[in-house]
């Protein structure tokens, strides 16, 4: 079923919208969930969740991708989860190393979120990838989006792991210097 008629169950508060988003977008956003939690049943929980939570916001929420909007809610839900439990070895250690790797050249959470510069973070983060190129996009996203180690990414994508780590290493260091360019104190 097309995502379209999907929204379109959602919207008339048809119950097989949820069963029908599961079988469509059920593996990927598992697979989102997994690559943060860790834990098998951590993410089939949290999947479940999220198709709860697409439930009560379709409508009034329009996305335009029902997949990006489903995996969106299924990461918020799995980090807070992880938030939540507090769980040190969870995620295979990739959290805490992902977002370790961009502690030089993005300010860290306390001092965003006191400077209220997190929208604009956002923003300027999301530009940046804009002009990236579509490998580099793709590369950082898998990491820093989706939580993926890099093992999985060079597996994901053909590439060596040497090549995603150096990939990885100029798209951080570009990204620092454009956000010291825009002004955004790292």
């Amino acid at each position: 079923m097309d995502d379209g008629r999907i929204t379109e169950l959602f919207n008339l508060r048809d119950e097989t919208a949820i069963s029908e988003a599961n079988t469509k977008y059920g593996a990927y956003c598992h697979t989102v969930a997994f690559n943060i939690l860790g834990d098998k049943n951590d993410a089939e929980e949290t999947v479940s969740d999220a198709l709860f939570k697409a439930w009560q916001a379709i409508p009034p929420a329009k996305p335009k991708s029902l997949g990006a909007f489903l995996a969106k809610i299924t990461r918020n839900s799995a980090l807070n989860k992880l938030e939540r439990d507090t769980a040190k070895k969870r995620g295979n250690g990739e959290i805490p190393l992902a977002i370790s790797e961009l502690d030089y050249c993005v300010p860290s959470d306390h001092c965003t979120e006191a400077s209220s510069d997190a929208r604009r973070l956002g923003e300027l983060i999301n530009k940046f990838l804009g002009l990236q190129s579509r490998e580099y996009r793709v590369v950082f996203l898998k990491r820093y989006w989706y939580m993926m180690p890099i093992s999985e990414i060079a597996k994901d994508l053909g590439f060596t792991e040497s090549k995603v780590k150096t990939a990885l290493m100029r798209t951080r260091n570009a990204l620092k210097e454009f956000l010291e360019r825009e002004d955004f104190s790292v």
